[in-house]
């Protein structure tokens, strides 16, 4: 099966070799690579160039980290996608696990639309770091179910993988939402099909103090929020549990941070 990876970038040179490596180097048969850069003026460029044999790139002013991903989801042809963001890493061989998977769905079980794995956390060395956080993650992926995922976001996106067929029923990602706008679409494609689970760890989150998701935690958390109310007529326990989670989770940040 083919697979279609977008990383969407901006002036991310310090980072985005390791990314793009980690993608080639699944020496996987039949990947279509995809970087859509927002014009950066960093080194990032000089980079894309160095690979430019082996992945589709472009270089242009756009309208956001979701703008980025859909115009790259447009040109994808694989039947498999996902999106890689240009400070994060797949692990060894990720993308033979993704594909095993939907090629051979369960026996007498419903064919997925999506799937996830586990997703370690590192910092700018490639070093593991918050592990209590990520056995945590681990704990509540091992079961989908819409009403967890309701009640708090569980799912790491860069583990994350769907057919790429689905966008023609539910459209692509919401290029209003800047932060969470892999949680709105994991919602979205949750209410209709239960995610496929695989075991394994499929992929690194790179956290650290000045990278989007390093720095605006609380706003992060905010729209979470948000978004699980807007998507969750039906299951007021999980709204419930979603509130008590936001404090748990914005208080177990804010101690991480004064801490380090």
């Amino acid at each position: 099966m083919k697979i279609s990876i977008i990383t969407p970038s901006f002036n991310q040179a310090e980072f985005i070799e390791r990314t793009i490596l980690s993608v080639l180097d699944q020496n996987y048969p039949d990947l279509e690579y995809i970087v859509m850069d927002g014009g950066s003026t960093d080194g990032t460029v000089e980079i894309l160039k160095k690979y430019a044999d082996k992945i589709i790139w472009r270089s242009e002013k756009d309208n956001g980290q979701s703008d980025a991903i859909n115009k790259g989801l447009r040109m994808a042809t694989g039947e498999i996608a996902a999106y890689l963001n240009s400070d994060d890493t797949y692990a060894p061989g990720t993308f033979e696990k993704v594909a095993k998977f939907f090629e051979n769905p369960p026996a007498g079980g419903l064919e997925k639309k999506w799937v996830y794995g586990k997703c370690k956390i590192i910092n700018t060395k490639n070093r593991e770091i918050r592990k209590p956080l990520t056995a945590y993650k681990n704990l509540l992926l091992k079961n989908y179910s819409y009403p967890k995922l309701l009640s708090e976001n569980f799912i790491s996106q860069p583990a994350t993988f769907w057919k790429r067929e689905i966008h023609s029923e539910l459209g692509f990602f919401n290029e209003n939402e800047h932060y969470c706008m892999d949680y709105e679409f994991w919602l979205r494609l949750g209410q209709k099909y239960p995610a496929g689970v695989i075991s394994d760890y499929l992929a690194n989150f790179r956290y650290y103090a000045n990278s989007k998701s390093g720095g605006v935690n609380k706003k992060q958390f905010q729209d979470e929020l948000r978004l699980a109310k807007k998507y969750g007529n039906g299951h007021p326990l999980s709204i419930f549990l979603h509130k008590l989670n936001y404090y748990k989770i914005t208080g177990i940040y804010w101690i991480l941070n004064t801490l380090k």
